[in-house]
């Protein structure tokens, strides 16, 4: 299937050579430095969706050996950066307005952070952005709303 967004083409390119993801992966926390914290992997990027993974490791731990509440925001922040890049009408723009999450588990193993939304949410105003973020054992551990604000591009 033909791409027709600027990342999703990106992807691609990146996805035809061996260690592509992980290297996409790099380029696109390498935008935002604070992504890189977190080693994060994009496992799925399509449109309206995205996944990133963050292993754990000691950098990302708190004091009781799980990983860190704010590292799992941030990979839940990056996994909506990608989804919203990947697939807001090229008309639009957008800035994040603020998070709210809900810690639900000790979050334990690998995090698996999902960002999604709804099509014809793509409109001028507010929206948000479900977030959650997985243990591997599928429990979710946090869940949450990104909120946006969209606006048109202007003319140039």
């Amino acid at each position: 299937m033909s791409q027709t967004n600027y990342l999703l083409k990106l992807q691609d390119k990146f996805l035809k050579y061996p260690f592509g993801r992980t290297l996409f992966s790099k380029v696109f926390a390498s935008q935002a430095p604070y992504f890189k914290s977190i080693k994060p992997k994009i496992l799925n990027l399509e449109t309206n969706f995205c996944q990133v993974l963050i292993p754990k490791r000691k950098p990302v731990q708190n004091h009781i050996g799980t990983v860190h509440a704010i590292a799992i925001c941030n990979a839940l922040e990056m996994a909506m950066g990608a989804m919203t890049e990947a697939s807001i009408p090229k008309n639009l723009r957008w800035l994040p307005k603020g998070m709210n999450v809900n810690y639900l588990a000790k979050s334990t193993t690998d995090i698996i952070a999902e960002a999604k939304i709804n099509p014809e949410q793509w409109q001028v105003g507010d929206v948000s952005v479900s977030v959650r973020a997985l243990d591997s054992h599928g429990t979710v551990v946090v869940d949450g709303e990104i909120r946006l604000w969209l606006s048109e591009k202007p003319v140039k």
